[in-house]
């Protein structure tokens, strides 16, 4: 079954926002948490400054706001044994796609891409780092990675789970507003 990276820089803002967002619609949509019966997930970020940490506690409180918990998870560094695991290793913006696919064995290149990928209506090919912003910028955020795991999860459901209805909350169609 899938296993899906989420990769940004530091993995305390964005990449924990999309890992627990996924997670979330994973589940609600009945699918267990389960390398081989579900779908898997994961986060981590391609420098090593926050190892260990809890995501930002902006990104924390405006999941939550959403009814999604990160409060457990903690950040940890893209390793070289994920590119092998994952079957799908998306990062959040262009900067970080570049540094995965410097690292990448050229056998698993084809599994590395970005997130918004998967959000085409959003017009956006990034999700902006809310880090250094205000709430607004975390807000923008969690709208982008929801629209974005809508779509990852449509697909992975398409093709390997056919017999199961999902109907996303339209949050797939975001127009950037």
């Amino acid at each position: 079954m899938p296993a899906i990276l989420f990769v940004c820089m530091g993995n305390i803002c964005r990449s924990p926002m999309a890992e627990g967002v996924f997670r979330h619609l994973v589940l609600e949509a009945g699918i267990e948490e389960d390398a081989s019966t579900g779908i898997l997930c994961d986060s981590a970020g391609t420098i090593g400054y926050h190892v260990g940490d809890p995501p930002d506690a902006r990104a924390i409180e405006t999941a939550a706001g959403h009814g999604v918990d990160l409060s457990g998870q903690r950040a940890r560094s893209v390793a070289d044994r994920d590119f092998q695991f994952f079957d799908h290793i998306l990062a959040m913006d262009e900067d970080n796609l570049a540094g995965l696919a410097r690292r990448c064995p050229a056998e698993y290149r084809a599994k590395v891409g970005l997130f918004m990928d998967y959000a085409p209506a959003s017009g956006l090919s990034e999700v902006p780092d809310p880090y250094y912003g205000g709430q607004d910028g975390f807000e923008l955020c969690y709208k982008l990675v929801r629209a974005a795991a809508e779509g990852l999860l449509g697909k992975i459901i398409s093709g390997h789970f056919p017999d199961l209805e999902y109907f996303p909350t339209k949050w797939d169609q975001f127009d950037g507003s």
